[in-house]
């Protein structure tokens, strides 16, 4: 009979090419990996993986297996999920990866109001790329994304669930909080703070700005940071303004560490995206989950703000 704790831990070191990352990912010993791997090849007479020094390689044996041991994976964890949730009791674990800085926000107000109903699911998410979170979704390593842009894949599907607003944010006691409106022309004159790290907001942001003939190549850049959160202590310490998710700044907003100022005729949004693989192997958890967000996604995101902002 086949070992799927064997197989578990050759699709694993497969995908992360690396017998110590999967160690990691399994939370096992490396040695335990090694013995996983060669207990696998030696009750088969097959070799997995060529050993290059402190690399590894597939081999063609493995590319070819491969599919199917994620298949069987996959057939695995449907039939435990209906032995779980067998005396209709909804109970599993979510896999969840944000690409979005707003996501992170927007997600443990979610999670909370859905553990309220399911107290039996639990949810462990994570923070990756775009492409990492896209990866995660084909392979099935995770079970729901958060993108900020539609995911076109013919095996994902993708909904837009909320829409947050970019906002420009200044320092508490700038000259721009006593004034309704500023015109685009004033923004090259102030000390702006730029997030360098690409991102899904970053990019509706400079794209919108184009739109409404804003030119950011012209704006006074004095600080350059990598986190979302850096930029945003940046301007609470008067370093200069920003454009900034209205999540994010929500706190600072309501604690009076930051003010928004209005830019005249602008208006720019940010959507986000909740994306799934259309496989059957979803679980009973993952699949209620997508249920509860799509259908209460408008109350979910008024609730967050309402949370955000409170002090």
């Amino acid at each position: 009979m086949i070992n799927l704790a064997e197989i578990l831990v050759f699709v694993t070191a497969a995908e992360e090419m690396s017998f110590s990352k999967a160690a990691a990912r399994l939370h096992l010993s490396q040695s335990a990996v090694s013995q996983n791997i060669q207990s696998l090849e030696r009750n088969y007479g097959v070799e997995l993986f060529l050993r290059l020094g402190r690399s590894i390689q597939l081999t063609q044996e493995a590319i070819n297996i491969l599919p199917s041991a994620r298949e069987l994976l996959r057939s695995a964890r449907v039939c435990e999920d209906v032995i779980l949730n067998s005396k209709n009791e909804l109970v599993g674990n979510v896999k969840i990866a944000s690409a979005t800085t707003s996501g992170n926000y927007f997600l443990p107000n979610l999670l909370a109001a859905f553990q309220k109903i399911h107290p039996k699911v639990k949810s462990v998410v994570t923070s990756k790329s775009r492409p990492i979170v896209l990866d995660g979704l084909l392979q099935q390593n995770i079970d729901l994304g958060i993108v900020g842009k539609e995911i076109d894949h013919k095996d994902i599907e993708s909904f837009l669930i909320i829409e947050d607003k970019v906002i420009l944010i200044v320092p508490e006691h700038h000259p721009w909080t006593k004034r309704d409106q500023i015109s685009h022309d004033e923004l090259y004159s102030q000390p702006f703070i730029r997030r360098t790290k690409t991102t899904a907001t970053n990019e509706v942001l400079y794209e919108s700005l184009k739109e409404y003939g804003i030119d950011a190549s012209r704006f006074n850049i004095v600080s350059q940071l990598e986190d979302a959160e850096a930029v945003l202590m940046a301007v609470e310490n008067g370093i200069g303004i920003t454009f900034i998710s209205e999540m994010m700044a929500s706190r600072s907003l309501a604690l009076g560490k930051v003010k928004e100022a209005t830019l005249a005729g602008v208006d720019i949004r940010q959507p986000i995206y909740l994306a799934r693989h259309i496989s059957k192997s979803n679980t009973m958890a993952t699949n209620r989950l997508w249920d509860f967000i799509l259908e209460n996604r408008v109350s979910l995101t008024h609730n967050m703000l309402d949370n955000l902002s409170q002090l």
